[in-house]
């Protein structure tokens, strides 16, 4: 077992680098999942309630898909059909983060070939990575075990398993995508493709059946968590086909790292002209994230098109629950359900645009660390200018993302135009603030620009979690999206949304500042 030498050394590392990233990751994902029992216990406290809801989502073939079926009226039951699909997806993405991050990642910057040097074997690093992983999914499994036990000990534990099982299929799959490419970039992106077509398999399929019985349901592993059918008759065997899609991933991701070079991949990277579209900094920006901009336009203009269509149905569903209307107006206003909705779901968009404008920013201390910026600013590109290239591309993306949510929404709903994309654009100012977190860590800290992924975390706990617990407006209050005002249905402030923009002007203004004097990270 020589090529496993080392792997120990490189856990605790692995874990000691993400000893921030893998914490909030799995937190928020835990809180949001043990929060709902308790919203779900105040919405449908009694059995005439849940057995509504069950009827409305038979009968309401939309919000299968955007949820899926539910298979009890218990309140665990509920709560592993009302947030299993997203918890699963969390989970997914923070399998694959880590794994990208210290296998293709630490190639690319060439810190692998340093390692490598010393006593350790070939396939050490992918080992640790792959136990990186494992211990944020373990902690997963173990966090909602032990919070949802009340609700039935074998359920939770069926429940903690599924999500840590979704967690583990999808960081082997990374493994194996970071053997294929040579970027880990495109890495990430293809992973997250994968995902993104599991969940329109699993929405596909959930939407056509009541039960989950549709073969598109079954060829997700999204799919298969809502058919391990937690609180309501699990079904032990669906571990089975995790299980088998995990060893054969891993064993594939084994054998591809065996045969290739450190630093190579078996799909070569296409070269790029090294003049005329590439001739400027900025050219080069959108070149490195066209993809990623592609992508999430993609993602936001179908999601706007499938809460659109859910809208006109959301005033049967909610009825005369006060306890939901409640948590639709905290998180939309008071401005009727129908309005709530909306306002509440582009607000919801926002939280996640801003993942994606951190993503974004962050470009700038993947190109410095791998050393790619240095050739660059060497020639004739000041700081500054090669910083706005992906800059424009960070804040005009967010824009472009949010714009492409508006016009889902009106596709999907069909009234509205102008109050929804009000809505949705009314969010870039809060968005736009934790960009300049972001480029002032950056900036002025280069080993601390990771944190913004905390800030980001935290800001989609506070706007997802918050309402649902009905936390003190001093906590919902940290988040610059509780400033922002609730439209459409709200009247629009001005005050909050200025401050906000000048707030994230300050703060870019100082990250850029700081970039300019610091000395390149090495």
């Amino acid at each position: 077992m020589t090529s496993l030498v080392g792997t120990g050394v490189l856990l605790r590392f692995n874990l000691r680098r993400d000893r921030l990233m893998i914490p909030v990751w799995v937190a928020v994902n835990a809180l949001m999942v043990l929060s709902m029992p308790n919203t779900l216990k105040g919405m449908y406290g009694t059995a005439a309630e849940r057995a509504d809801l069950l009827d409305q989502v038979a009968t309401n073939s939309s919000f299968r898909a955007l949820i899926g079926p539910v298979f009890g009226d218990s309140l665990g039951a509920l709560t592993a059909w009302r947030v299993g699909v997203y918890a699963g997806a969390l989970a997914a993405v923070t399998g694959l983060l880590v794994v990208v991050r210290h296998t293709r990642d630490e190639e690319e910057s060439g810190r692998q070939e340093l390692i490598s040097s010393g006593v350790v074997g070939r396939r050490a690093s992918l080992t640790a990575a792959l136990l990186a992983a494992g211990v944020a999914s373990g902690v997963l499994a173990l966090l909602v075990t032990a919070g949802l036990a009340g609700q039935g000990a074998v359920g939770a534990l069926a429940f903690g398993l599924g999500l840590a099982a979704v967690g583990m299929l999808f960081a082997t799959a990374a493994a194996v995508v970071a053997q294929l490419t040579e970027s880990a970039r495109l890495a990430r992106g293809l992973t997250a493709g994968v995902l993104g077509a599991a969940f329109v398999l699993r929405a596909a399929g959930d939407s056509a059946s009541t039960d989950g019985s549709s073969a598109l349901t079954w060829l997700s592993p999204l799919g298969w968590l809502s058919q391990l059918r937690p609180f309501a008759g699990e079904r032990w065997w669906v571990l089975l086909l995790f299980a088998a899609a995990i060893a054969g991933q891993g064993a594939l991701a084994y054998v591809l790292a065996g045969r290739r070079d450190v630093g190579m991949g078996f799909v070569a990277t296409r070269p790029g002209p090294s003049s005329g579209r590439l001739g400027t900094a900025g050219a080069l920006a959108w070149r490195l994230q066209r993809g990623s901009v592609l992508g999430w336009s993609i993602g936001f203009f179908l999601a706007g098109v499938v809460y659109g269509g859910l809208t006109d149905g959301v005033a049967d569903l909610v009825g005369d629950n006060e306890k939901a209307r409640e948590i639709f107006e905290r998180m939309g206003g008071r401005s009727g359900i129908t309005d709530a909705f909306l306002a509440s779901m582009t607000g919801m968009l926002g939280l996640v645009a801003a993942l994606y404008v951190v993503a974004s920013v962050l470009r700038l201390h993947g190109e410095e660390t791998s050393m790619r910026a240095e050739p660059l600013l060497a020639n004739a590109v000041g700081r500054l200018r090669w910083a706005s290239g992906h800059l424009v591309i960070a804040f005009g993306g967010s824009a472009l993302i949010m714009l492409l949510a508006g016009l889902g929404f009106a596709v999907g709903y069909g009234k509205e135009v102008g109050p929804i994309l009000g809505g949705c654009l009314v969010q870039l100012p809060a968005v736009w603030v934790v960009a300049g977190l972001a480029v002032l860590l950056y900036g002025l800290a280069p080993r601390l620009a990771p944190l913004a992924w905390a800030v980001a975390g935290a800001v989609l706990l506070i706007g997802w979690v918050g309402p649902a617990l009905d936390v003190p407006r001093t906590v919902l209050d940290l988040s610059p999206f509780g400033h922002l005002p609730k439209l459409p249905g709200g009247e629009m402030e001005w005050g909050p949304v200025l401050v906000l923009l000048g707030l994230a002007g300050v703060l870019v203004a100082a990250g850029l500042a700081g970039l300019r004097r610091r000395d390149l990270t090495t």
